[in-house]
């Protein structure tokens, strides 16, 4: 399992560079070959690369392109987004997956995975770096007028061996992930492990792409689906209860509105008995203003609580002032306003603390 999880840990890492080369990756640079194709503009005395990298590498065991730029840097970040072009669009992995993973990196909670220590300073290093994994650079050249040449390439052959490797990889940290007791299942803990199950199978997908391209059927390595997965996550949500307590509220308007952002996530209704629960208190006070209206600011503070040892999982506070030429109406209209705030605020917290859960090791 531990050993697992550090192939996982390291995979996942890669996998956001795969993501980030698409948003950082440009085409900046003159006129020069991509792929095997020839190009004007080549400077003279230019090895012949320049024009076809195919002069160079094989054509039938290698992907290579070439970039230019005012430095070998951009000239290499010119090469590599051509050489990610080939493989278009399919390879692309979702940005919220691809910030899910770089907030776990500086979080640190990437590196609480594995207990070895030798791999803190790759998966630091390895978040920032813009690559498609195992892409090298070849050949550079400069032709001594500030313009830069390079040579990206990736051997077909082990490129298929390093992605089928973590696409199996991956594939049992999924198993692992959704080997859980009948009795766990149906917890936050359990839902998360789905949640994160279906993440990974997702930057499978692209994984799966790549092999496409290069040429290797990666059918026989019995790829889990995404959605199946999210779909079951959102099944476990359907059968968790979650109660909702709310102090000094008035027509239970309060607990309405948080019980309506539940209910729209999936969740149950809970009673009494609810290992999950959303603790509330409503604060009215009269606020001062300069007309004649009255006007009174209303706060609520709240907490999502696992009954579980009592720990709070997601603090939630909003508060506002209303005004109207009665209390009673200024109240209401504190009321109406904090349900609005409810229904818009709290379910994207909850949205975001959801898509933040990690499943606990």
């Amino acid at each position: 399992m531990k050993k697992t999880m550090r192939f996982f840990c390291l995979n996942l890492l890669l996998a956001i560079c795969l993501s980030l080369v698409f948003s950082g990756c440009t085409t900046t640079g003159s006129a020069v070959a991509s792929g095997g194709s020839g190009g004007s503009g080549v400077p003279a005395g230019a090895p012949n690369w320049v024009r076809d990298p195919y002069n160079k590498y094989d054509k039938q065991t290698n992907f290579a392109t070439v970039g230019s730029g005012k430095s070998r840097q951009e000239a290499e970040k010119n090469a590599l987004g051509k050489l990610v072009a080939i493989f278009g669009q399919s390879i692309q992995v979702d940005e919220k997956i691809a910030n899910s993973y770089q907030e776990a990196v500086k979080s640190g909670a990437a590196a609480t995975w594995t207990e070895n220590t030798s791999l803190d300073s790759t998966i630091t290093t390895s978040a920032g770096m813009d690559t498609l994994i195992g892409a090298e650079t070849g050949e550079v050249w400069d032709d001594g007028k500030n313009n830069h040449y390079a040579v990206v390439v990736l051997n077909k052959t082990k490129a298929a061996q390093v992605y089928s490797g973590m696409i199996r990889s991956n594939q049992a940290m999924i198993e692992n992930l959704i080997d859980i007791p009948a009795s766990e299942k149906n917890t936050l803990e359990g839902f998360a492990r789905y949640q994160f199950a279906a993440t990974i199978a997702d930057i499978n997908a692209s994984y799966e792409s790549v092999l496409a391209v290069i040429g290797m059927p990666s059918s026989i390595l019995g790829i889990q689906k995404g959605n199946d997965l999210r779909l079951e996550a959102a099944n476990i949500t359907k059968t968790i209860p979650v109660s909702v307590v709310v102090k000094n509220d008035r027509n239970n308007r309060v607990r309405d509105a948080f019980s309506k952002v539940l209910s729209d996530m999936g969740f149950q209704s809970g009673g009494t008995n609810s290992r999950y629960r959303v603790e509330a208190e409503v604060n009215i006070s009269e606020a001062p203003s300069n007309t004649q209206n009255i006007f009174v600011r209303y706060e609520i503070n709240a907490n999502f609580i696992d009954g579980n040892g009592n720990r709070i999982l997601l603090p939630f506070n909003i508060n506002g002032r209303e005004g109207h030429q009665s209390q009673a109406n200024a109240e209401n209209r504190a009321f109406s306003a904090a349900e609005r705030t409810i229904g818009t605020d709290f379910s994207e917290a909850l949205e975001s603390y959801f898509a933040r859960l990690l499943p606990r090791r």
